[in-house]
């Protein structure tokens, strides 16, 4: 299984289609909300959300939405990231509800190299979320700073620090 990729394998243009999808229950987003100490009723409150809102239901935190779309980025733009530099733009495009599945994809908008060091690159991409139904959630750009390869051979290889197995009784 690939996770990340160096500065090399990115291409512009190239659209990445993360897989699987993740199913949203109420305890995910119960969970995250209590975890970033977000207690806006919309999310957390059903008859709140039932009688007060045009949605008539509870929505899921946005940012539980982006947060799960980096995620799933992870092993296919960066997981062999040095630092996620800037989150230049994020927006919540429609609401996602419990029980929706959240698909992603990402797009290489550009790339250049480090202006500072040779054995590495960044990378400007956009990331999109959609629900089951391809209806558009979210979408953010930001840019990646990537390791090159020789970046990569110069500090271990493609799993640096895993150690070896070692195998009782020899």
């Amino acid at each position: 299984m690939q996770f990340g990729r160096t500065y090399e394998e990115f291409e512009v243009g190239a659209v990445y289609k993360h897989w699987p999808g993740k199913t949203v229950t109420e305890y995910d987003d119960h969970l995250f909300c209590l975890l970033t100490m977000n207690h806006h009723p919309l999310h957390m409150d059903t008859n709140y959300a039932e009688k007060t809102t045009d949605f008539g239901r509870n929505v899921v935190v946005g940012n539980y939405i982006y947060s799960l779309l980096l995620g799933m980025s992870v092993p296919d733009v960066s997981g062999k990231a040095i630092a996620n530099l800037e989150i230049e733009s994020l927006k919540h495009v429609a609401p996602t509800f419990h029980g929706d599945t959240v698909y992603g994809e990402t797009t290489v908008l550009d790339k250049w190299p480090s202006k500072s060091k040779d054995d590495r690159g960044i990378v400007h991409v956009e990331t999109k979320g959609y629900k089951q139904d391809g209806t558009l959630v979210c979408v953010f750009r930001r840019k990646v700073m990537v390791p090159t390869e020789t970046y990569i051979k110069e500090r271990g290889g493609e799993q640096p620090g895993r150690p070896d197995l070692k195998e009782q009784g020899k």
